[in-house]
């Protein structure tokens, strides 16, 4: 895999830069080329350490527009697009969203999942046909992936997100990059050169990956599909689910796993509406009603007038 790569030279780019720690990689044993890989990756934290601000900034933005109405979407090329559709893909079944709150764009298509699409990402006009195909709006969030932070197909749809009043945001791994220039808000993940030069499948997918992560979970948790660190906003849909959320209804309510599966019935296995039910002893409807005047905030529906937690 090499780097997001377009029509300029790449002279000026870390990403781009040789790395003088793996000049004689071909010549090291495999626990030596593990030993310098885990060595290189260990600055990955801190280059996302120095961002975090931006981060949160980030999250912030996009936990609002999701609340009003709004969607994330993310668009990219190569690797890039491939950690945002993997992102994307994996909010359903880990916090129970509807697929289109988080969506993944790539260039090239769903293809270019499976096989590199060359040249694809060059087109910027692509990357508007994909957001007008998705028929973003103003109430959505854009953040475009690009580690060398100057891909058209990631510049294009940011300046088309502007048009419509969409929030850019840029996901990149080089200072001064052309995609600061056109969106709303930069995040810059400087990891330094990688060690097989222009591979930014590597370090810079790492960073990618891992902010990612951040953006979604962070913002899941501020929409309330968390109690504490438990996985509370699923519905009991099958086997491996019903069980999971007995035990979950179990441990929240103080009642036996049997109990819970006999709660969750009367719930259409809602697992927060059935936590309400039972500790604020009210009816499924009322327990809904609860959740929705606390903004499906488990911990805000479990609490009482005067503040105390059931």
């Amino acid at each position: 895999m090499t780097s997001d790569p377009d029509c300029d030279s790449t002279e000026n780019l870390t990403t781009e830069a040789a790395n003088p720690a793996s000049a004689n990689i071909d010549t090291l044993s495999p626990l030596g080329i593990v030993r310098l890989m885990n060595a290189e990756d260990a600055g990955i934290s801190q280059a996302i350490a120095r961002e975090a601000e931006s981060i949160a900034s980030a999250i912030t933005v996009i936990t609002q527009r999701i609340r009003d109405g709004g969607r994330l979407i993310y668009t990219g090329a190569g690797t890039s697009g491939r950690l945002g559709v993997l992102d994307a893909s994996e909010c359903p079944p880990t916090f129970n969203t509807p697929p289109e709150m988080v969506v993944g764009l790539i260039a090239g298509g769903d293809s270019a999942l499976r096989k590199a699409a060359e040249g694809v990402e060059d087109h910027p006009e692509t990357a508007i046909e994909d957001l007008q195909a998705v028929e973003l709006s103003n109430a959505d969030v854009v953040v475009g992936i690009a580690s060398s932070g100057r891909t058209p197909y990631v510049i294009g749809g940011l300046q088309y997100a502007r048009t419509v009043g969409a929030f850019a945001i840029g996901l990149v791994c080089n200072e001064g990059s052309a995609v600061s220039q056109v969106a709303d808000q930069v995040i810059t993940l400087v990891v330094g050169p990688e060690l097989i030069t222009g591979s930014t499948r590597m370090k810079a997918g790492t960073a990618t990956k891992m902010v990612l992560n951040m953006l979604t979970t962070a913002t899941m948790v501020q929409l309330g599909k968390t109690y504490g660190n438990l996985m509370v906003d699923l519905r009991a849909s099958n086997t491996k689910l019903v069980a999971r959320s007995c035990r979950l209804v179990a441990q929240l309510a103080g009642i036996s796993e049997s109990h819970a599966k006999e709660e969750l019935k009367k719930c259409d296995g809602e697992l927060k509406t059935t936590v309400v039910m039972i500790r604020r002893r009210v009816a499924p409807d009322t327990a809904r009603q609860i959740l929705n005047d606390c903004g499906h905030q488990l911990r805000l529906a479990l609490q009482t007038a005067d503040g105390d937690t059931w």
